[in-house]
């Protein structure tokens, strides 16, 4: 497995058992927004984890296996595309990130998120990271599983609606999304309160 030498800090506070939160798919026009939560070993090393846009596709599969094998804990977990619509996509990011560490096995004492915008879990206390996903690596794993596991269904619901590229777009607003959309309308997975076309 090729790595860089770039190797992040696995937390923004040593000593804390503390969890990285990220999401994918905010900016789609289908398919769900995707959050993980993950907890790293104090100590955690992994050369070339980063921002996982920064990754090919089969770098992010590979960092996920290692995560997956070495964190103290990870969770997925999501909110659907009419729960967007509900609550508007911040809210939904947000949503998903706390349902991400509800799910987590180990009880984190603090949680830094990727962004400048979150909402209190629990009673824990949390810090927002601008490029967070690029200096810690905790949130960097976070980013990976959300970006991974959200290719995966894309990848699933693409083989009911083939005429979307959903294999290829992820469902992100490309010309051709838009086109396929405005040719054969929209499915249960669009955004309805997004501009489609």
């Amino acid at each position: 497995m090729k790595t860089s030498g770039i190797i992040l800090p696995p937390r923004v506070t040593p000593g804390v058992t503390e969890a990285g939160c990220d999401e994918a798919g905010r900016g789609c026009l289908a398919g769900p927004v995707v959050a993980a939560a993950v907890i790293l070993p104090e100590g955690f090393a992994l050369p070339g984890l980063t921002d996982s846009k920064k990754l090919s596709e089969a770098r992010r599969e590979e960092l996920r296996a290692v995560i997956e094998h070495e964190a103290v804990a990870w969770a997925i977990a999501m909110c659907s595309p009419a729960e967007i619509d509900e609550m508007n996509i911040l809210q939904a990011s947000i949503t998903a990130m706390h349902r991400a560490l509800d799910a987590l096995t180990v009880a984190p004492e603090a949680v830094a998120v990727d962004g400048n915008r979150f909402r209190q879990w629990r009673e824990v206390p949390y810090s927002t990271q601008v490029k967070g996903d690029g200096r810690f690596a905790h949130i960097a794993a976070a980013s990976i599983l959300a970006k991974t596991e959200r290719d995966r269904l894309m990848n699933r619901l693409h083989a009911d609606y083939p005429q979307y590229g959903w294999d290829g777009n992820k469902g992100y607003p490309t010309a051709a999304h838009r086109a396929a959309i405005a040719a054969h309308g929209t499915t249960p997975h669009h955004r309805m309160t997004f501009r489609l076309t």
